[in-house]
């Protein structure tokens, strides 16, 4: 099994490998956007490998050409939807502004107090 930590939520989900951060993110209710639905559409689920990267796959062109247009883009930014877990251990992330606002807009009802 993976364990999968996302940071700033402090929610914490156990996957086996071969998952994608972003069903490790589905699993665990964590707040990461999906608007094309984890088909490498969108940049809506892009998040921040602060930890674990060598556990992932590496990323393809057609993630690189959508990672392009995403906004605040760093060097360990990657689509959750194609950030497929190859080993086990522990990957933990950051979920980019981007991706938040895509998953809130999309489940209001979600959307933390302020």
């Amino acid at each position: 099994m993976v364990k999968v930590v996302f940071l700033d939520q402090g929610i914490e989900a156990e996957v086996p490998v071969g998952t994608t951060i972003l069903k490790a993110a589905k699993a665990s209710d964590a707040p990461e956007g999906d608007a094309c639905g984890g088909v490498c559409a969108c940049s809506t689920c892009h998040v921040y490998v602060e930890q674990g990267a060598e556990l992932l796959s590496e990323a393809e062109e057609d993630e690189e050409d959508i990672l392009d247009k995403a906004f605040d883009v760093r060097m360990n930014s990657r689509l959750g939807c194609q950030s497929k877990i190859l080993q086990e251990g522990r990957v933990e992330v950051r979920i980019s502004q981007e991706s938040l606002e895509a998953y809130y807009n999309e489940n209001p009802g979600k959307r933390p107090k302020e």
